[in-house]
């Protein structure tokens, strides 16, 4: 993943903002407490993950899936799936594996939120196929799409199929530089039930913006392939702590990297030292080379 990439990390300030005032409100509202972790990366092909998998690994994603608990499934970007396609995936992972596909860039790019309503329908039909293994579903909106479009916005969020959980990803700084601009998408997320991606990466800071409209936190990891990725995982975890007392229901974390063959060794740290502080029991990924050892 190439985007927020910058030419040296080490002058960036990866320090975590202050939660917007509110993000506490909306944790509180959940008496449930933390029911859902998911943590993976966002591919499973053996090109991008070099060095991941065993050799003489016949099925990529069936793999992954006995490492990590779930996916983000980018390859529904790039193509509409079919049902028939979701239930193969479906059916080559374990009971408790969650796929969380990006909605086709048919909808967001080329049509861009205009007469949406049968694409949508049809990527919804499909990836309900996955039944429970379906974690949630984000649309990722161009870098160009800005608050002046805000009524296309609106108008997707209102006619979404409530059935099917919903994630949102806004990339363009006006969404995040106007405070005004800010409040009233995420009050129409909030009474929608829609969940505000965050994006932590080296080159967007403004995309970080600790402003929760659910009691999950949908967060998108990008490393910058230095020793610093660590630190800040070690940051995000201290913030997620505090989240989870505040009400956090679920948290979904996906890691990519610019150069994506790191991002099992990331996620692999951050299950360990979730593990060793929240006291869960998640398996931490083993190392391709050694069946009985691990990524750290």
């Amino acid at each position: 993943m190439k985007f927020g990439q910058v030419e040296d990390p080490s002058k960036i300030d990866f320090t975590l903002p202050k939660d917007h005032p509110k993000t506490k409100k909306i944790l509180s509202h959940n008496k449930k407490g933390l029911e859902n972790i998911s943590i993976g990366c966002a591919k499973w092909n053996k090109t991008d993950l070099k060095g991941f998998y065993p050799k003489g690994t016949k099925d990529e994603l069936t793999y992954y899936s006995t490492q990590f608990n779930s996916i983000e499934l980018n390859a529904t970007f790039y193509g509409m799936p079919t049902p028939e396609q979701v239930h193969t995936w479906k059916e080559k992972t374990p009971k408790d594996f969650k796929f969380f596909p990006k909605i086709t860039n048919t909808v967001s790019h080329f049509r861009r939120l205009i007469d949406v309503t049968e694409p949508v329908t049809q990527f919804a039909t499909s990836v309900m196929q996955f039944d429970e293994k379906l974690g949630m579903v984000f649309l990722q909106l161009h870098d160009n799409f800005k608050p002046k479009d805000y009524d296309r916005l609106e108008k997707f969020v209102k006619d979404w199929p409530k059935e099917v959980p919903l994630a949102i990803e806004l990339r363009n700084t006006e969404w995040f530089t106007n405070e005004e601009i800010l409040d009233t998408t995420c009050e129409l997320f909030e009474e929608h039930n829609i969940t505000n991606i965050i994006v932590d990466t080296a080159g967007r800071r403004d995309m970080l913006h600790m402003r929760l409209t659910t009691p999950t936190a949908f967060i998108r990891y990008v490393g910058a392939n230095a020793e610093s990725d660590y630190e800040r995982l070690d940051d995000w975890l201290d913030h997620l702590t505090k989240w989870k007392k505040e009400g956090l229901q679920n948290l979904y974390f996906f890691v990519h990297q610019n150069i994506e063959k790191a991002s099992p060794l990331l996620s692999a740290y951050l299950i360990k030292k979730m593990n060793e502080e929240w006291k869960t029991d998640f398996h931490i990924p083993k190392m391709a080379t050694e069946s009985t050892g691990t990524l750290f």
